[in-house]
């Protein structure tokens, strides 16, 4: 069996003049990222492997993911093809995922995991928001057979906020 977990990247700030990859994550980004992986983080899931697009607003959300939910940095990566929009590259890095990872995170964009939810899952998600997460799961035993899964958790900020 394999789960996969799709967070997208949490608020991001358009107050800088910088590149879209270099764009930082918001104040109410960061908080967002903290209360999804807390709330993640009490499901009690053991995660194998970490990927992340290079962008900035990604890996931030990231590492506030991986430090909450103690999964730390030791498997984990920064992958150029979750820089995408479209869901294309992300589904083509998610079959060649080595099959001795079971349970396995990544932090990308939209509209790549919304679709990639609605392709993957079982329950229809009209927008993945930001910070938004998606859990997976697939009864296989090889990433490059995956089709169709079940999605066990939609968790999204807006709810956890008090």
């Amino acid at each position: 069996m394999k789960h996969l977990i799709l967070m997208r990247h949490g608020k991001s700030s358009w107050e800088y003049q910088v590149s879209d990859q270099d764009r930082p994550l918001k104040e109410r980004g960061i908080h967002d990222a903290y209360l999804v992986a807390s709330k993640f983080a009490t499901l009690g899931v053991t995660i194998d492997a970490a990927y992340s697009s290079p962008a900035n607003r990604a890996l931030h959300t990231a590492i506030i993911f991986t430090n909450t939910t103690a999964f730390g940095l030791v498997n984990f990566r920064v992958e150029e093809a979750l820089y995408d929009f479209s869901g294309e590259h992300v589904q083509r890095f998610v079959k060649q995922i080595d099959k001795t990872h079971n349970t396995v995170a990544l932090f990308g964009h939209n509209h790549a995991f919304t679709h990639l939810a609605n392709t993957w899952g079982d329950q229809y998600i009209e927008n993945l928001p930001t910070a938004g997460l998606v859990h997976l799961v697939f009864e296989v035993q090889d990433w490059a057979k995956i089709t169709k899964g079940t999605t066990i958790h939609c968790i999204i900020p807006k709810p956890l906020r008090s």
